[in-house]
C-alpha cells in the first residue's frame, strides 16, 4: 500500500504548534476592511486555532 498523500492546499493553510493545537487564518481579512467596526478588526489579527471537533481530520490531510 503506497503512503497517503498530504493535501497540499491544507499544508499551507495550517500549522501544528507545540501544544498540539493547530492554528489557522482568520477569515474575511483580505479587502473592504473599511466597513468592519475598530473592535472587530483588532480581534481579527489575533491567532486563531481549529476547533477539536475539526483537529483530527485536519491533522490527517496534512501528515
Amino acid at each position: 500500500m503506497p503512503k497517503m498523500k498530504s493535501v497540499r492546499g491544507a499544508v499551507k493553510r495550517f500549522k501544528v504548534k507545540k501544544s498540539g493545537k493547530i492554528k489557522r487564518g482568520t477569515a474575511f481579512r483580505s479587502h473592504i476592511l473599511t466597513k468592519v467596526d475598530g473592535k472587530h478588526h483588532r480581534q481579527m489579527r489575533k491567532p486563531k486555532y481549529v476547533d477539536k471537533v475539526d483537529a483530527k481530520r485536519v491533522k490527517e490531510m496534512i501528515a
